[in-house]
Order: C-alpha cells, then sequence, then structure tokens
C-alpha cells in the first residue's frame, strides 16, 4: 500500500497536486482508524514524506479551532503548536497524557516530514515540476528556496513552547510523564 501511495504522488505532473487529492481521499479514513498504534503504523511507514506531510497538516488543521489558511511552513507548524487541541479520542481507556503524547508525536513527525520536503526539493517551486524535471534539477544541484514564514526566531520558538508547555500544565499538572517531557525536548 504504501509503495504504490508513493507511486501514485509521483504519477502526477505535479506530486503537490496529487498528494493534496490523496490526502484528501485518506484523511476520513484516518480519522475512524481505533487504535493509536494503527493511525502511528500508517505514518511511520509512509514511503512518501510529501504524502505524510499533507496527511498530518489535515489531521493538524481539524484539530483547531480556527484552521490556519496558510501554506505549510515552519510558522504553520508554530501555529498548530499554539492551537490545535488533543487530536483523536477513540480509546476511552487511553489516559489524557497519553493523548498529548501522540498529539507531540505527530508534531516531531510533521516537523520532521516537512524537513525531509524542503531538503529533497524547493516546495514553492520544484514540487510543482515532474518527476523527470525534478531529477534535472537535482542532476544540476539546484538549491532549495525557503519560504520567507520559514524564517522563524529562536525567541518564536521558546514563546510558542512555553504558551505550549502552560497548556499542557494546566491539564496534566506537574510533572510531566517522561514521554512527554523526551518529546517536548525532541521537538523544541
Amino acid at each position: 500500500l504504501q509503495r504504490m501511495l508513493s507511486i501514485a504522488v509521483e504519477v502526477d505532473r505535479s506530486p503537490t497536486c496529487s498528494s493534496r487529492k490523496i490526502a484528501d481521499e485518506l484523511f476520513p479514513f484516518i480519522l475512524n482508524i481505533p487504535l493509536r498504534s494503527q493511525r502511528e503504523a500508517l505514518l511511520n511507514t509512509m514511503e512518501s514524506q510529501l504524502l505524510r506531510c499533507r496527511l498530518l497538516e489535515l489531521l493538524f488543521q481539524h484539530s483547531c479551532d480556527v484552521p490556519s489558511t496558510s501554506s505549510m511552513c515552519l510558522d504553520k507548524i508554530l501555529y498548530f503548536l499554539s492551537h490545535c487541541s488533543v487530536l483523536l479520542r477513540f480509546e476511552d481507556e487511553t489516559a489524557t497524557w497519553q493523548r498529548w503524547d501522540e498529539m507531540l508525536q505527530y508534531l516531531s513527525l510533521l516537523l520532521m516530514s516537512y524537513q525531509s520536503v524542503i531538503l529533497a526539493f524547493s516546495l514553492a517551486e520544484h514540487l510543482w515540476r515532474s518527476l523527470s524535471d525534478r531529477m534535472d534539477l537535482m542532476i544540476q544541484k539546484a538549491k532549495p528556496r525557503h519560504q520567507e514564514s520559514d524564517n522563524i526566531s529562536h525567541l518564536d520558538i521558546r514563546l510558542k513552547m512555553e504558551d505550549f508547555t502552560g497548556r499542557m500544565q494546566k491539564v496534566l499538572g506537574q510533572p510531566f510523564p517522561p514521554p512527554i517531557q523526551e518529546k517536548l525536548l525532541m521537538l523544541q
């Protein structure tokens, strides 16, 4: 399945467009996956970083009271950090901290997927091209162009992390469970 999805993203002349179409079709199914382990298995084994990035973006958009209208960028990831709520609530016996842990896991996965996409190609330009055109650009060692909204400061990160940590403290209390602490450090 993952190989087929990866090929499907690349078949179209524009991988960005095809990943959006595929993600829009897959997203309702992801919402209906009842177990965290099953959701993580699907997302962790995804071969297409672009498709995984888009699916995670949809997941976080779904969890925000006011979805962001900007395109995918580092600033949007910070927006999700500030505005998303605990994601999926299928497992009633799941402790609240585990739902926060899942959200942190997906935020880290989104950040890694986005960075992989940016390092491989410029999201703003190269992913609107076909695979053969991108191969020519890679041979020419074309540098990716970062978006203006990818220029975030250390202060922005620190303030958003402090805000996020404050929201979690209100819900979970102190101290955080060790998995939460590790994921917070990794995300920052």
